[in-house]
């Protein structure tokens, strides 16, 4: 079982970008940060769902504006076996790291 860095990516503006996805019998318990490196707000979508592609009730974060040089982070996150967790961003230069343990 995978312990510290979980996944990590560079979005793709405008792309469902699945960073972590938790394995079969097992629980995640996770935080992640989004960076953004560019020179122009981003607007971010975080989601835990079922497959890559997010259905409107599994967004943790909807539309939120993250600045040049902003992070946005969220700790204490669980999700169980098969969930992905999915970021979207309307510009590229925006960075994911998702850090935890399963179990």
């Amino acid at each position: 079982m995978a312990t510290g860095t979980l996944g990590q990516a560079a979005l793709t503006a405008a792309t469902d970008t699945t960073v972590y996805t938790v394995p079969s019998s097992t629980t995640a318990t996770f935080s992640f940060s989004v960076t953004n490196t560019g020179s122009s707000v981003s607007v971010i979508k975080v989601a835990i769902a079922a497959t890559g592609t997010p259905t409107a009730e599994e967004f943790i974060e909807y539309d939120v504006p993250l600045a040049s040089g902003d992070v946005l982070e969220r700790t204490g996150l669980v999700a169980s076996a098969d969930k992905n967790l999915v970021f979207n961003s309307t510009h590229n230069n925006v960075i994911v790291n998702v850090y935890g343990y399963e179990a």
